[in-house]
């Protein structure tokens, strides 16, 4: 084997254990409830591979939240590579925090179902959101489109309004009449 060459058997772990989460989130985003088995069969695995990655259900949800959190900090950098910075914060907001708000309803449920005390949840949660917003922000601020003193505190205040959102209705226009709204509030 070279240097920097991937064990076969690791590679096959590793797409394992996303397939896993994969089909986790898509079970989660319609239902708070989670079948080992019925994971097992979509990910095109065995329900012993299931468990072998994730000894019980609260394990696995936790992880689908870990791995959709940690998306939306890792994302930022490459927005703020692809697109000018407001289109950025926007495409943020409406294409992965509220997107994720609106089809994690039943991870939410999950979460809470799962764990019987908040200590059991990641603890980065609100770190994630505000070095994320912070990102988006200072970047706009650079551009001159948003004023210096804008808190991202307050702007993640101000998001928490897509927890209101339905997502049997046009949200991603209520979101941009969310977002419209705040960045008013923001400009320069």
């Amino acid at each position: 084997m070279t240097t920097g060459s991937v064990n076969p058997r690791r590679a096959d772990t590793r797409r394992n254990h996303e397939a896993i989460l994969n089909t986790a989130a898509r079970s989660l985003a319609c239902s708070e409830q989670v079948s080992f088995n019925h994971i097992a069969k979509q990910a095109g695995v065995g329900v012993g591979t299931v468990y072998r990655h994730f000894p019980t259900t609260e394990a696995l949800i936790i992880a689908v939240y870990q791995r959709e959190l940690d998306h939306l900090g890792e994302v930022v950098p490459e927005l703020l590579e692809r697109h000018e910075p407001e289109r950025a914060l926007r495409t943020w907001v409406t294409d992965h925090l509220a997107h994720y708000m609106m089809t994690k309803r039943g991870l939410a449920k999950a979460l809470v179902a799962a764990t019987s005390s908040p200590a059991e949840l990641p603890v980065n949660a609100h770190e994630t959101l505000i070095e994320a917003i912070t990102a988006l922000l200072r970047a706009n601020v650079d551009a001159g489109n948003i004023r210096s003193d804008v808190n991202p505190e307050t702007v993640l205040r101000g998001l928490g309004g897509l927890f209101y959102l339905n997502p049997k209705h046009n949200w991603r226009d209520e979101t941009a009449e969310l977002l419209d709204l705040i960045w008013r509030g923001m400009s320069a």
